[in-house]
């Protein structure tokens, strides 16, 4: 068996299994044969991709078909591989089923949201002690996470830093009910220990937060080696520069599978109408006593959602945040929506370009 470098500088001989691949996978995979290759990827480097396969890694171009399509493999996909080693080339011609993914709220050109990270079983929602530990923010991760389909759990790093540790869980226990909460602090090590249940040997972690929370500082704590830049934040609002510019899927000494996200921002809301209905179920509880089945619960009269929140049961703050989100979600369906419209206009155009060329060829 081949070995191939890890991240942390060492040489392991990991299997497909070792990757998270499973018995779906295989019967994905069974209809290729010969040259192919199956095999998941790791990092995207602009126009190629590194993939891991068994017992080894390669470096891919993809198909044309693939790029025609605008479906380009995200960090986490199985991929299929044609591997051709007398010409010196491996090709990505196929992504397998994804189980969860983080997606863009822009479609792709085959009209498909634009994957980011795909085959997720975990998603960390890390935030810090300090101005990052916001409720209204962490309320937009949860929509964000479970929308991919994963089990989202919130991690409130730089804990050593708050005047009383033990209070952090509770300071967003509100907007996150049955969700945990788990204050550790990556850069000393303590309660690092309480997120071993998520990080089984072939499962793989998501991370997504603001910068400077310190998602590279966890990194390098759980690999045991510094394989992240970190950055330092400003003391005066807490606030870091983006040290992570590439996703990554690393393989942690435990056997799981982590992978760092440089940026949710472009994960858009627009995805994640079913996330928003899992984030705020108190108030979907709500609106089903309100007159209007379409009900806005702004200025529509029969609220019952607006009740509640005059009759000091939901928190006011909580149904803002549900509107705000509500309305970032109608604006990106309306782009996406926009969007899918100029993609059937090319699409006939390029239909129309085809006819003609055929007829003039008739003519000759």
């Amino acid at each position: 068996m081949n070995q191939f470098t890890s991240r942390c500088g060492e040489e392991h001989p990991y299997t497909l299994e070792d990757l998270g691949w499973t018995d779906e996978h295989d019967a994905a995979f069974s209809k290729y044969a010969g040259p192919y290759l199956p095999g998941r990827v790791a990092c995207r480097q602009k126009t190629v991709w590194d993939v891991l396969v068994d017992g080894g890694s390669v470096t891919a171009g993809i198909s044309g078909a693939l790029r025609k399509l605008g479906r380009f493999p995200a960090v986490g996909d199985f991929v299929v591989l044609l591997h051709q080693p007398e010409a010196g080339t491996t090709v990505i011609v196929d992504i397998l089923p994804q189980k969860t993914c983080f997606a863009r709220g822009t479609p792709g050109r085959d009209g498909a949201d634009q994957v980011i990270a795909a085959n997720i079983d975990t998603v960390f929602i890390v935030t810090a002690a300090g101005h990052d530990l916001n409720a209204r923010r962490i309320e937009r991760y949860l929509a964000i996470a479970h929308a991919s389909g994963a089990r989202p759990v919130i991690v409130i790093n730089k804990s050593d830093l708050a005047d009383d540790p033990a209070t952090l869980a509770d300071e967003i226990a509100s907007v996150s009910p049955d969700i945990p909460i788990i204050p550790i602090s990556a850069a000393s090590g303590e309660g690092v220990d309480r997120l071993a249940p998520y990080l089984a040997p072939r499962t793989t972690v998501a991370l997504i937060g603001s910068s400077g929370v310190g998602k590279s500082t966890l990194i390098n704590r759980l690999m045991g080696s510094p394989v992240q830049e970190t950055s330092h934040t400003r003391d005066y609002d807490d606030k870091g520069r983006h040290t992570t510019t590439v996703r990554h899927l690393f393989i942690l000494a435990g056997g799981a599978l982590m992978i760092d996200n440089p940026g949710i921002r472009e994960v858009g809301i627009g995805t994640a109408s079913a996330g928003i209905a899992d984030t705020f179920p108190e108030i979907l509880e709500l609106a089903e006593g309100c007159r209007f089945s379409d009900c806005r619960h702004e200025e529509e009269p029969g609220c019952a959602v607006r009740a509640a929140v005059a009759a000091g049961i939901l928190p006011a703050a909580r149904l803002e945040s549900f509107r705000r989100l509500m309305r970032e979600l109608a604006f990106e369906e309306e782009k996406a929506e926009i969007g899918l419209v100029r993609l059937e206009k090319k699409r006939w155009k390029a239909i129309g370009k085809i006819q003609r060329d055929i007829g003039k060829t008739k003519e000759r």
